[in-house]
């Protein structure tokens, strides 16, 4: 991990690949550097930090060479430092590589390299892969790209790589397997990415690399093969990304851009599917397998962090509106506890960025038992996307923030839709049902603009907060899983201990912790647990912790209880969690600010997963 930039074309190299690593930020690293072909042999100029620190260290050292790579790295094989910071060198100099994902199988490598007498500067297991291809090339007498094809063919692990050549100015190899990579056709101009968003300002035509194909680009073509060196022939897409989307447009960060964009990305996710005035509910996506979807003996859905917590909310909704039992998993821990899965069983794959690698692992896993798999990804193209067999793009355009505020509620708006059609396939909602849950879907957006006008009263309430140390969210029902979320965005971003629980679990254990310097949220508007939950608030309250409450507009009885309270307005209580989450969005980011976070990019972590 994490970002991969390079260039071969006729403009000078260094000024793209710095561009494309800014670009490639919110994916979250510690470390950036560069590599450029020049006369003279390969300059790696790397730094620990920031972009901004390699492009001063780099400025005045870099040439105008018309090929280079660049990376940003997320540790996984030894520290964050100038050292193992990418390109590496193989032992003789004579190759880069820029690298995402982990060669598992490196500890073997290394030791034969070592019995062969070379040497390693880094801990890290790319610069054992580069040293492993020149082994190979020297001594095999192998050309450059046969020995990228042969090394990779005995690795075993994940990876996209980048690989140039000091002694060809004119080629660089890319391959990928597990982890994503892109490829963008220029005029006389290749880049290549780990995502679309470093090239789209200078081509609209890509290719998506899947898993084990090589990419040998030359000056004046390129041609894609595989690992056994079998010719094959690309699809060339077009791009679906404006380049306002990847700039903060006037939004200080953006993270609170795409909170405030809310009202839009739900509407796009909606668009072209959703007519309430005509009771239609198009899903394209799911057409096929529908059927399959209505006759489910049971639903499992798969999910990691932010995702998991939208499966969540889907459980309440499909098994609500369709009457078919739900079981989320964490992806990470699905494919480990050796599941029960049967064919035509049905999973539900959920997923930002598209390329998370649990859930990519827990895919394959599923459709080698026969299991049908429906995706919910944002990112078109991604490697989930291509990898099950139908689902639903959410149409939010890109998160460039590394806490997932937009894409919650864009997944949160998929999976409603698909329960709806599914229910009202199966019969399991009445006609009116039907059209009264359509009608309040499709009036979600203005209602989350009108929940976006707390913000003000959200700082205040911040300013209070800012220097807590602890606290617990607390929800029920459909409400339950926003708690969990609105805990996960104060720790992503702001650094404070927070924990979600079912509001009546707070009776088995948390109850200790509550005293006068503790904040309790709750999810409290007004549904079938209301008296429950204001039970629970008079709890806290007895022992002096401090209430901040997410209520109904007009709500006066918890507003006498509590310290603080936030009002939204009020939906369908299964359509709740798309207004209730947005206080605790807002609530998470101006206590960051306010603690001096880095809230686009919070430390240790990243955007995309794509390591194990």
């Amino acid at each position: 991990m994490c970002g991969i930039v390079a260039y071969i074309g006729n403009k000078p190299a260094f000024p793209i690949l710095i561009n494309g690593l800014k670009r490639l930020e919110y994916r979250g690293y510690d470390s950036a550097g560069v590599a450029l072909y020049e006369n003279s042999g390969l300059n790696v100029l790397k730094k620990e930090g920031k972009v901004a620190a390699l492009e001063a260290f780099a400025v005045d050292k870099a040439s105008d060479s018309t090929l280079g790579i660049a990376h940003t790295r997320w540790a996984t094989h030894g520290a964050p430092n100038d050292v193992n910071a990418h390109p590496h060198l193989s032992a003789d100099g004579s190759l880069a590589i820029i690298h995402n994902g982990i060669i598992e199988n490196y500890h073997s490598i290394k030791a034969e390299l070592h019995d062969k007498g070379y040497a390693f500067e880094s801990d890290t297991d790319t610069e054992v892969l580069v040293t492993f291809i020149q082994d190979i090339r020297d001594t095999h007498n192998l050309s450059f790209e046969d020995a990228v094809i042969t090394s990779l063919s005995k690795v075993i692990g994940a990876y996209a790589i980048v690989v140039i050549n000091q002694d060809n100015p004119d080629q660089m190899i890319a391959a990928r397997k597990g982890s994503p990579m892109v490829i963008g056709l220029g005029d006389g101009e290749y880049f290549i990415a780990s995502d679309a968003t470093p090239i789209v300002e200078f081509t609209k035509d890509v290719i998506y690399l899947n898993d084990e194909e090589i990419a040998i680009i030359q000056r004046d073509g390129y041609r894609i093969t595989n690992t056994s060196n079998v010719p094959l022939i690309p699809s060339i897409q077009k791009l679906d990304i404006q380049l306002e989307a990847l700039e903060k447009g006037g939004y200080e960060h953006f993270m609170l851009k795409e909170i405030f964009g809310q009202p839009e990305s739900i509407a796009d996710c909606m668009r072209g599917r959703l007519n309430a005035r005509e009771r239609k509910l198009t899903l394209g996506g799911i057409r096929e397998y529908a059927n399959k979807l209505v006759n489910a003996e049971k639903i499992t859905i798969l999910g990691c962090g932010t995702s998991w917590h939208a499966g969540l909310v889907a459980e309440y909704i499909l098994e609500d509106i369709c009457r078919i039992p739900v079981e989320v998993e964490y992806a990470s821990e699905f494919r480990y506890r050796n599941p029960v899965i049967k064919e035509g069983d049905i999973i539900i794959a959920i997923s930002q960025s598209g390329e998370t690698a649990d859930t990519l692992a827990a895919i394959e896993l599923a459709k080698s038992k026969g299991a049908i798999v429906f995706g919910v990804v944002n990112a078109v193209g991604s490697s989930i996307a291509r990898a099950t067999h139908e689902g639903a793009y959410l149409h939010a355009g890109p998160e460039i923030g590394v806490a997932s505020t937009k894409a919650f509620t864009g997944q949160l708006t998929v999976l409603t839709m698909i329960a709806l059609k599914v229910g009202y396939l199966k019969g399991t909602i009445t006609e009116s049902q039907y059209g009264d849950l359509l009608y309040e879907l499709e009036s979600i957006p203005k209602k989350v603009a009108q929940a976006l006008e707390t913000d003000k009263r959200i700082q205040e309430i911040s300013a209070k907060f800012k220097d807590a140390t602890n606290c617990l969210y607390l929800g029920r029902g459909y409400n339950f899983p926003v708690a969990l979320e609105g805990a996960l965005k104060l720790k992503e971003i702001s650094y404070i201990h927070a924990e979600g629980y079912p509001a009546a679990e707070m009776k088995h254990g948390p109850i200790a912790l509550i005293d006068e310097n503790m904040p309790v949220v709750f999810i409290a508007t007004r549904d079938s647990s209301y008296e429950k939950i204001i039970s629970n608030i008079q709890e806290v309250k007895s022992r002096k912790g401090k209430v901040i409450a997410i209520v109904s507009q007009h709500d006066e009885e918890i507003e006498r209880m509590a310290d603080f309270t936030i009002e939204v307005p009020s939906s369908h209580e299964a359509l709740m969690p798309l207004i209730s989450v947005i206080p605790l969005q807002l609530l998470s980011y101006h206590i960051a600010i306010m603690r001096g976070c880095n809230v686009d990019q919070p430390r240790n972590l990243a955007k995309s997963v794509t390591v194990e």
